[in-house]
This record gives structure tokens, C-alpha cells and sequence, in this order.
């Protein structure tokens, strides 16, 4: 087994937080958690037979095992990692990801977070579940570019989706966009229709939309101040574009209040891009 299919969410229900102490009482080890994904950050040299396929344990590299898959550990001597043995749910599309791989850059960072866990774990199981849950997460994202699935975002689709979101309220033009994420306005056009099905502009505009329904239907905020939040202060066109892409004018948008939101539009492109002691476990 090479890579594994992971559903990231909804937040795993977490069954163990520890540090595995291995090695000492016997150089190989076999076996699997039948129901329970093992997570493991490593810090020594061993072998790794993960469903009969061969891997290399080193310093520094994370494992990620599903349920029911059969590991047979070749340890060295005093072996000591980080684990985790959680469930996941079956929301939202699946991600693929090695089940082992190098942490890279990210190493400190999936550390700390999982110190965190460990320290919270059991008396503060939320913070404990947070933790992995970003662990996981920036575990998703270790993957170079020739291992990515072919939902993933090219790097610049990804950064100009990026900078869509954290600017909603200011002007933004596709050369802009281009010019701020390294590639022309062509090709960017180009990648963005290919990885999403939409162009650049219609994409701003149905996150702007989408937000503007949010703030129209769940807060009080004035309209003008609505306007302004996602980036169309000028209340004509603010008004014409809600009318246009919600299908009613921001007063009517807010009257009607609907009940149940529509999906939104990061759900729909997102389903398209892409502590203490040791424990012997």
C-alpha cells in the first residue's frame, strides 16, 4: 500500500494520544487496529511493510495507516514515536495521502501540534481533537506535486483562490490576481477554467455573492455596510448584481431569509480542487 483514502471533514474521534516505546522487547513486530487509523511521527531508523508493501522508517517522517491494514515493524534498537489511533468519518470527498512520507518543513509544526494533543489528551479531549485535526490536515498537504491527485489545484490556482478569499472586500482584477501569483493572465485563465470549470471573475463573483447572502440573511448588518464587506460599495451595482446572481434584491434577500443556505461556493469548488510519560502501545 502506497497511499491511503482519508476523509478529512469532519474531526476524527480520537481513542489514543501517546508516545510508543518500542524495540526492547523484540526487533519485529506485526499486527493491525482493526478499526482505528494509526498515526505515527517518527524520530529513529526502521523498516515499514505497510498491506506487503516495503517502506523506509527515518527520522522526521509521518505514517498514516487505515483501519484493518496489517504493519510489520523491523526496529533497530529503542525505537520512540509519536502516535495517534483515531476514527474518521465518511463526510465530504476523500483525500489521498502516502502513508508515508517526510515531513519536510512541516516537522516542527506537526511537533508542536501533536505535543499539544498529547498534553491535552484525555482531560481537554476538544483541544486534543483540534490538534490532530490540523495535524492531519497539514499532513494532507505534505504531497509534492507528482503524488497529488488530479482534483488538487495547480500551485497557482490554489494561490490566486488564496488571495480571492483574503481580499473579498477590495477591488481585484484578473491581471492582478495573475501578477500576484506568478503567472500570466492567460495561463491563469486557463488553469482556473480547467481546475474548476469557471473563470476567475465568475468565481470572485460567487464568493462575493455567497458572502453577501451570509451577511444579508444572518446578521443586521446595513446593506450599504453589506455592500462594502465583499467588495461592491457602490449600492447600484451591489444591487444589480444581487438581483442578478441571487435572483432578488439585497432587501428581498433578507426578507425571505431562507431556512436551509445554500451550498456555498467554497463547498462546491473544495469538492473539486482538491505530553506525558511514554507508553508502550
Amino acid at each position: 500500500m502506497h497511499t491511503a483514502l482519508a476523509h478529512l471533514d469532519e474531526p476524527p474521534t480520537l481513542a489514543a494520544v501517546g508516545i510508543g516505546v518500542h524495540g526492547p522487547a523484540g526487533r519485529v513486530e506485526v499486527f493491525s487496529l482493526p478499526d482505528l487509523w494509526q498515526l505515527h511521527l517518527y524520530g529513529y531508523d526502521a523498516d515499514l511493510t505497510v498491506d506487503g508493501t516495503e517502506h523506509t522508517i527515518r527520522p522526521g517522517r509521518v505514517s498514516l495507516v487505515p483501519p484493518g491494514t496489517e504493519v510489520r515493524y523491523r526496529y533497530r534498537g529503542r525505537s520512540e514515536h509519536r502516535y495517534v489511533h483515531f476514527r474518521l468519518g465518511t463526510g465530504g470527498a476523500p483525500t489521498s495521502i502516502p502513508v508515508i512520507q517526510s515531513a519536510g518543513p512541516e516537522l516542527a509544526f506537526l511537533e508542536a501540534q501533536l505535543q499539544q494533543a498529547l498534553t491535552a489528551w484525555p482531560h481537554t479531549p476538544a483541544r486534543a481533537v483540534a490538534e490532530v485535526w490540523g495535524a492531519l490536515w497539514r499532513i494532507a498537504g505534505l504531497a509534492p506535486a507528482r503524488e497529488r491527485t488530479a482534483q488538487d489545484f495547480h500551485p497557482a490556482v490554489a494561490a490566486a483562490v488564496a488571495l480571492i478569499e483574503a481580499r473579498l472586500t477590495e477591488p481585484l482584477t484578473v491581471p492582478e490576481i495573475a501578477k500576484a501569483v506568478g503567472v500570466s493572465h492567460n495561463h491563469l485563465t486557463r488553469l482556473f477554467r480547467a481546475a474548476t470549470g469557471e473563470t476567475v471573475v465568475g468565481y470572485l463573483r460567487a464568493r462575493r455573492m455567497e458572502r453577501a447572502r451570509h451577511f444579508l440573511c444572518a446578521t443586521t448588518l446595513s446593506i450599504p455596510a453589506v455592500a462594502a464587506s465583499v467588495g461592491i460599495p457602490d449600492l447600484q451595482a451591489f444591487n444589480k448584481t444581487c438581483r442578478r446572481e441571487l435572483g432578488a434584491s439585497p432587501r428581498g434577500i433578507r426578507a425571505a431569509r431562507p431556512v436551509q443556505a445554500e451550498r456555498s461556493s467554497a463547498q462546491k469548488y473544495s469538492a473539486t480542487f482538491p505530553p506525558p510519560a511514554a507508553t508502550v502501545h
